[in-house]
């Protein structure tokens, strides 16, 4: 699925690619980085600030707009059982987070594995009825801190193959 949906944003320019592809839910920046790096050559600190910032441009909205939209959803037929399942998500995310607050948030964004991330940890935060400065904070140096690791690993997933 995720090969798809970057494969869908081809026609643009490479920068554009990386930028778009970090905002996606579940590929973030660990899917545009080693994108930027291993399919276009970008360099890694052009592709690593695209990449940041385009996995946290959705925050601030997720924030402030996913309970109101998961409200929404719930009380509808078609949307109800996706909601329902995307709030348990949520919440089940959130117990992990609540017992370090600030710092849980972070270090639940920052770890760069599929279900973690910008999206989920600002859906667990909007849950738990988190500050906003606080989710804002955590996403910002949690979405910084996973897109060192990413491309720490591609350099040296480049390294260890001789590129």
């Amino acid at each position: 699925m995720s090969q798809t949906i970057i494969s869908f944003f081809s026609f643009l320019p490479p920068d554009l690619q990386v930028f778009v592809i970090s905002a996606i839910p579940v590929v973030e920046l660990r899917g545009a980085i080693p994108w930027g790096i291993f399919i276009h050559r970008l360099p890694y600190i052009k592709t690593f600030l695209l990449a940041w910032v385009g996995s946290v441009l959705p925050a601030p909205f997720i924030l402030w707009l996913m309970p109101a939209i998961l409200d929404w959803m719930r009380g509808t037929t078609l949307f109800g059982p996706f909601a329902n399942w995307l709030h348990d998500r949520g919440m089940r995310k959130s117990k992990d987070i609540a017992k370090y607050e600030i710092w849980g948030l972070t270090i639940f964004i920052a770890i760069p594995l599929p279900g973690t991330g910008v999206w989920t940890g600002c859906l667990a935060a909007s849950l738990m009825d988190m500050d906003f400065k606080h989710g804002i904070f955590s996403a910002i140096l949690g979405a910084a801190i996973a897109g060192g690791v990413v491309s720490l690993l591609c350099y040296f997933g480049l390294m260890a193959i001789g590129g």
